[in-house]
């Protein structure tokens, strides 16, 4: 039986550099909310960084879905990735430019590897 793939990690950010020599990654600006003046808004640039493990050897894609509605949920990232096998940890740098809040609020966030929910969370935008 294969083992259902793993978070390590996600995390919201303004930035990630991966550094050419050693491949280390370094997050810049780490966020868990996001506050407005006013609504609807709209986020500039984010990233969405999330490290998996147990995936099993071959290609997968990845979907990040959001809405304020948990039931509702819009993709906002689909992407494909492969896998060398389920020992390797795999990084996953997910750049989000211009993404509009109409309200504050909770939005949920789904995220799936080959349409298998794998996380779901929240990123509270509040006034």
């Amino acid at each position: 039986m294969q083992s259902k793939p793993q978070v390590l990690a996600w995390i919201t950010c303004d930035g990630v550099h991966v550094d050419p020599g050693s491949g280390k990654h370094t997050l810049l600006g780490i966020f868990s909310n996001i506050r407005a003046r006013q609504f609807p808004v709209v986020h500039p640039h984010m990233m969405w960084f999330l490290t998996i493990a147990d995936v099993p050897t071959g290609e997968h894609k990845l979907r990040i879905s959001m809405g304020l509605d948990a039931t509702r949920l819009a993709p906002l990232i689909e992407r494909p990735f492969k896998s060398e096998g389920p020992l390797q940890r795999i990084n996953l740098i997910n750049e989000i430019r211009n993404l509009s809040f109409a309200a504050p609020g909770d939005y949920s966030i789904l995220i799936e590897i080959d349409e298998e929910p794998l996380l779901a969370t929240n990123i509270t935008v509040s006034a």
